[in-house]
């Protein structure tokens, strides 16, 4: 925890994402991709706890996804604004619907992001859900099965 609150006090917008792989892996002093779990900071506060074995393919999903499976957290905000009973493909294909996603992942990416690497997949696992209790993140973290 002592990394990832480290990592927190230098964050980095996530609108590096946009420049490309070489640009954000510049920013993250970092030569590949690589697992973690990542934070992402909304006004400096934690809003989204996620994990990847990629992650930084994973945040850009967030930013650049045009399916509920890429950017999932786009998803369920946009849910919070026009909710419906849907399936999520039928969701996906509802104007209304798509420009409340888009909304949402342009609010993503005026985010910060926070990011640590750990290759442990038991751990980067058990850390995700550590974290977004111990931030409070639970509106959009979610641990049901399916």
């Amino acid at each position: 925890m002592a990394k990832m609150k480290k990592a927190m006090a230098k964050p980095i917008n996530m609108k590096v994402l946009m420049a490309g792989k070489k640009m954000t892996l510049k920013q993250l002093k970092r030569e590949r991709d690589f697992s973690g779990c990542y934070v992402l900071l909304k006004n400096r506060k934690p809003f989204y706890v996620g994990i990847s074995r990629s992650v930084i393919k994973r945040l850009t999903q967030h930013v650049k996804g045009k399916t509920h499976f890429a950017a999932s957290l786009a998803y369920r905000m946009a849910c919070e604004q026009r909710p419906h009973t849907l399936r999520r493909t039928f969701a996906m294909q509802d104007m209304q619907f798509q420009k409340e996603f888009n909304r949402a992942k342009m609010e993503i990416q005026s985010m910060d992001v926070a990011v640590i690497e750990i290759n442990d997949p038991v751990e980067l696992y058990l850390f995700e859900v550590f974290c977004a209790m111990q931030f409070g993140t639970c509106r959009f973290n979610t641990f049901t099965t399916h």
